[in-house]
């Protein structure tokens, strides 16, 4: 059967009005849909990637994506201590919206959040806040404790309902501000069996402990036969190299994974949509090409193949590229973090951040697998 991606549309869910006036950075959305109509991206703003303004703003579209109207900040920012923070959110299946977020703590307002000698990042606590109302007021936020200890924390993924109704949270442990990480580098998935207010199991989805390879931006899909299928952007911090992306797969609910297995393609910041029969819509940063990519592949046990690949936007190439300061090139990439999800009439939308004319734009993507059955 021969399958082709389609794009059936595209435009903006935010850019800024006047940049004339202000700058305006919007980085790393995450897509939720309400209903068929009814949709909302939450996406991070601030004067820079690491500035001391960086929040999580709402957007929000009732007419299946077409326009959007940008609403107000998730959560204030505590005064206590100078924080930023970056949430990513998803919809649970009682229609309520769930956010899992970082507060990065900025002692010292004349750094930035990555430390330019080592890699290291600022602290970092790991939270929780919740809305039943669609987003338009969301409860204080929940600090939680990991079931282990880690200087900092990398914000990649919104939290997974399983349908035992666990809470899934993908995350990775990121070096202190001295530049040391007591745990080693590893992915993992936090578990939470009470709705999110305790977190006290987790299962490795990626071990790099032993290898030094870091695993970043993690994705995990729930798959229709109850499995769970993650990949991971793999990098190489002492050689500053990006590798070959990877693929996992758990059958008991994230405690543990196989090893992993190479996807076929080079991507930075991969994220997935299960569509159906074991087809997998994957979109991605192409390490060896410019661009946002996509790439349907066929996933079944322990195999992966890809059965049609296209680029979706053009504008940039992938960056962290190993010619300079990994902090700085982290720090100066152009496009990414794509969020993606299947709508009731089979296609996909897939938002996702990237500089356009100098302008940083969170941009959407309708796109139409053909091949599928219907």
């Amino acid at each position: 059967m021969a399958f082709s991606i389609e794009i059936v549309g595209t435009g903006l869910v935010y850019r800024n009005p006047k940049p004339h006036l202000w700058a305006i950075h919007a980085m790393h959305p995450s897509l939720s849909l309400l209903d068929e109509s009814e949709f909302t991206v939450t996406f991070d703003m601030g004067q820079g990637a690491e500035s001391l303004d960086y929040h999580t703003r709402i957007s929000r579209s009732k007419d299946g994506g077409k326009t959007w109207e940008l609403e107000g900040m998730l959560i204030d920012t505590p005064r206590e201590r100078i924080t930023t923070h970056s949430i990513r959110t998803s919809v649970l299946s009682d229609g309520r919206l769930v956010g899992w977020g970082g507060l990065f703590y900025r002692d010292d307002p004349t750094e930035g959040l990555l430390n330019r000698e080592n890699f290291g990042y600022v602290p970092v606590d790991l939270f929780v806040i919740e809305s039943e109302n669609r987003g338009q007021t969301w409860s204080d936020l929940r600090i939680i404790q990991p079931p282990f200890a880690s200087p900092a924390w990398e914000i990649c993924h919104p939290i997974l309902e399983l349908p035992n109704d666990d809470w899934l949270a993908p995350v990775a442990p990121w070096r202190g501000w001295d530049g040391q990480l007591p745990c080693g580098e590893q992915a993992v998935v936090l578990i939470s069996k009470d709705g999110g207010r305790t977190w006290p199991l987790f299962g490795r989805s990626f071990d790099g402990r032993e290898s030094g390879l870091t695993h970043f931006e993690q994705s995990v899909a729930a798959m229709p036969d109850g499995s769970l299928l993650a990949t991971a952007w793999v990098y190489d911090s002492k050689n500053g190299k990006n590798l070959p992306s990877v693929y996992t797969r758990s059958f008991d609910g994230g405690r543990s994974f196989a090893a992993p297995r190479p996807t076929g393609f080079l991507a930075q910041t991969c994220k997935l949509a299960a569509l159906q029969d074991g087809l997998v819509l994957a979109a991605y940063r192409r390490d060896d090409q410019p661009g946002l990519w996509a790439t349907l592949a066929h996933v079944e046990k322990d195999r992966w193949e890809n059965l049609v690949s296209t680029p979706l936007w053009r504008g940039a190439a992938s960056g962290m590229a190993g010619e300079g300061n990994p902090s700085e090139e982290l720090s100066g990439l152009k496009f990414g973090s794509p969020s993606l999800k299947q709508l009731p009439d089979s296609d996909v939308l897939l938002v996702f951040w990237c500089i356009e004319d100098a302008i940083s734009n969170i941009r959407w993507i309708r796109l139409r697998v053909n091949g599928m059955v219907a």
